[in-house]
């Protein structure tokens, strides 16, 4: 009896030593896309209010490997975020277009949160403006 619960400690424990992955070494070899936007900030400026709210981030992907921008997050529901789940191969440039509800008036700062596989993590980006009361 305890020479077959030793060989199953043994067992268990040779089992576990095998199911251990070597943590992963970042190479200079290691690939990877590098998220870089025109502008990180976009003033609207004082608009009126129902004017047009698109506005556009671009970007380019600066790194050796495909960027995917897997979530645009925004802090409200007043700015609704579109973009490409497509790759986007090193060198190429791409778009993310955000469109702010002008219906409200006064003074706005919104934050938009892009998250990808790119190295550094998530980039934060902002918009920020005035609306007045059109006449």
């Amino acid at each position: 009896m305890k020479q077959t619960l030793n060989i199953a400690v043994l067992l268990v424990l040779a089992l576990n030593f095998f199911n251990v992955a070597p943590p992963e070494l970042k190479t200079n070899n290691d690939k990877v896309a590098v998220l870089e936007f025109k502008t990180e900030v976009i003033d609207y400026g004082t608009i009126t209010q129902n004017s047009e709210g698109k506005r556009i981030f671009s970007f380019t992907n600066t790194g050796d490997a495909p960027l995917v921008i897997t979530k645009v997050k925004t802090s409200c529901g007043c700015t609704v975020p579109s973009y490409s789940k497509d790759p986007i191969l090193p060198g190429e440039q791409g778009e993310l277009e955000i469109k702010y509800d002008t219906k409200r008036l006064g003074a706005f700062t919104k934050t938009i949160t892009v998250t990808s596989n790119a190295d550094g993590g998530n980039k934060i980006l902002k918009i920020k403006g005035n609306i007045i009361a059109s006449k």
